[in-house]
């Protein structure tokens, strides 16, 4: 299958872009400094399980949002969490077939990941709120909270558009590869379309 690299470029850049939105406008919300982090961008690190291109994204999406945090230890470990935890998740999503495991597996990374090291990240900039198991605690309950309440209906979405063919959502110009009924139904549309 023929993946098209501009429609991968454009995409991995709508993923960062739309990290860097949906954190932003939280401001110090976002960044765990009230006890729990509001970032519901964290639903994009179910992503990896469909695009590789999510991986890099993620990485310059949390990067960029990290930045106004002004902590260095946040833009650069805290970024560096981000893109662990994506190729994670695309690793599982290659190994594994069943959706629900999946899905539960994918996800651990992102919550997992992030609740261990960005305790530490908070401690070494200075801006701990709280020990360290309280922190780990609360960042494991808002990333689960993020990842599969927003994330696995956003993996469903997405899954949903690509069985369609909707072409942004496949991965190369036409379309994911089609069964042989799908492929004659596609072709018959196609047909429809250029004689109209």
């Amino acid at each position: 299958m023929k993946r098209s690299n501009t429609k991968v470029l454009c995409r991995a850049g709508i993923i960062a872009a739309l990290y860097v939105v949906l954190t932003w406008p939280l401001g110090s919300l976002a960044f765990g400094t009230m006890g729990f982090q509001i970032r519901p961008a964290e639903a994009l690190t179910m992503l990896p399980l469909f695009y590789p291109e999510a991986i890099p994204a993620l990485y310059v999406g949390c990067l960029i949002a990290n930045i106004i945090t002004g902590n260095a230890w946040d833009i650069g470990l805290g970024s560096l969490c981000s893109l662990v935890a994506a190729a994670l998740t695309f690793v599982t999503g290659k190994f594994i077939k069943n959706t629900p495991v999946k899905l539960v597996l994918g996800g651990v990374f992102p919550v997992l990941v992030n609740a261990f090291v960005i305790p530490l990240v908070l401690i070494l900039g200075g801006s701990a709120y709280a020990g360290y198991w309280f922190m780990f605690a609360s960042l494991a309950l808002t990333q689960s909270v993020w990842v599969y309440a927003l994330g696995v209906p956003l993996y469903f979405g997405i899954r949903a558009l690509r069985a369609k063919g909707i072409s942004a959502f496949c991965d190369n110009v036409t379309g994911e590869r089609l069964t042989k009924d799908e492929s004659a139904r596609s072709t018959q549309n196609r047909a429809d379309r250029a004689a109209k």
